[in-house]
């Protein structure tokens, strides 16, 4: 379906920057937000966003050590 809104220049052109920021079009972005505040935000969506985001850290040779998380 098309839709047709009437938003300031000024939003779109912000909007359009926060959206190419997180590597998608202001249209996805739309439509993403749609869905969610339709309730439906599916699990294979949320699934791609997060495989999109993973990875994508460094960090400088740092590894987990679970007795430095449990010192107090």
């Amino acid at each position: 379906m098309n839709l047709t809104l009437s938003v300031d220049e000024r939003v779109v052109a912000k909007a359009r920057k926060r959206a190419e920021a997180m590597g998608k079009s202001l249209n996805q972005a739309v439509r993403d937000y749609l869905q969610q505040l339709a309730g439906n935000d599916d699990a294979e969506r949320r699934y791609k966003e997060l495989k999109r985001l993973s990875g994508k850290g460094n960090s400088r040779g740092w590894k987990f050590n679970r007795g430095e998380m449990h010192e107090r």
